[in-house]
């Protein structure tokens, strides 16, 4: 069900202190913490603590929550001292998404060239 823990969910398993990650950020609703395997020099994830499979069922179940995902992103920037910095999600495994729990991935720290990948 939309917004319930789902046992089989790395990033459930970090919402409840069950798999370590060193956090950065986290507030009521959501948690933010360093990416295991980086792809610039601040690569943080934002999560929102309830369980969505991805930003299209975050977007429609739970817009309030899917804004704060989005604001935590800029205070993630802000706290790492970005001037300028990308935030992406992936949705979908076409996409690049392999963790299916809803998630911002803050980039910044070097040059970001377009069009990625």
């Amino acid at each position: 069900m939309a917004g319930e823990p789902q046992e089989d969910c790395l990033f459930c398993k970090i919402v409840d202190g069950s798999i370590p990650a060193t956090i950065v950020r986290e507030t009521e609703t959501t948690v933010a913490f360093r990416d295991i395997n980086p792809q610039a020099p601040t690569h943080v994830l934002v999560i929102p603590k309830a369980h969505h499979k991805d930003a299209a069922a975050l977007a429609a179940d739970a817009p309030g929550l899917a804004a704060d995902v989005l604001r935590e992103t800029q205070a993630v920037a802000d706290d790492e001292q970005l001037e300028s910095y990308r935030t992406v999600f992936n949705t979908g495994s076409g996409a690049g998404q392999t963790v299916w729990h809803a998630h911002a991935h803050v980039l910044g720290g070097r040059g970001l060239d377009w069009p990625p990948g």
